[in-house]
């Protein structure tokens, strides 16, 4: 299955909370997830069920998934990659998520949401330690130097997103220079820096059986 091209909106109703895909508009009450708090579809607002312990799970993969924008193939090779690695399986799947390229341009607000800060990758504007990058799942790592690589009208928009996006903090685990659009990657990030509730150990549990 290809990558979701629908109304973004309609996951957050289905998860039944909001997972910030749409960017500002999520914090506006033109935001479906506020205006239609029940599931799309015809019977959307029904009795919902109660679900199974796999259905959570399931539920809060996906729920994962949505958020970073990563389709089933590449979530697994995150999990199998976490479970080859030293410390705690969950810990480390959700730091996995948390250096993709594309994440680290949303986190430093270069991107009102991770879909747009997927373009700006893509669109070859971002550098890491001075080589240009344009994969989105890029992994950094410690010490790492991410700046803006682009023409002075490109980076006018990215200006733009700054402001949009100046109620999110750049979380500490990035060292962020506003001036020069450049962050250095301080340390590992931790479950405490994402703002989002994730219930990792319920990912862990659904793929471990």
């Amino acid at each position: 299955m290809g990558r979701y091209t629908g109304a973004v909106c309609r996951l957050c109703r289905r998860q039944g909370e909001k997972l910030f895909l749409k960017g500002t508009r999520c914090q506006t009450e033109k935001c479906a997830a506020n205006k239609r708090a029940y599931p799309p579809g015809q019977h959307g607002q029904g009795r919902r069920q109660k679900l199974s312990n796999y259905g959570l799970q399931l539920k809060e993969k996906q729920k994962v998934k949505r958020i970073y924008g990563v389709m089933e193939k590449q979530f697994r090779i995150y999990f199998k990659i976490a479970s080859k690695t030293k410390g705690v399986t969950g810990k480390v799947l959700l730091q996995l998520l948390e250096l993709r390229l594309d994440n680290v341009i949303f986190r430093m607000g270069l991107g009102t949401s991770r879909a747009q800060a997927r373009q700006v990758v893509r669109h070859n504007m971002v550098a890491v330690n001075s080589r240009r990058v344009n994969i989105p799942s890029f992994l950094v790592a410690k010490d790492d130097v991410v700046e803006i690589k682009t023409k002075d009208k490109a980076k006018i928009k990215l200006k733009d997103n700054l402001e949009l996006s100046k109620e999110r903090t750049v979380p500490s685990w990035l060292a962020f220079n506003l001036a020069e659009m450049k962050a250095t990657v301080l340390r590992l990030p931790e479950k405490g820096d994402i703002q989002q509730q994730i219930q990792e150990q319920l990912i862990v549990e659904l793929y471990s059986k």
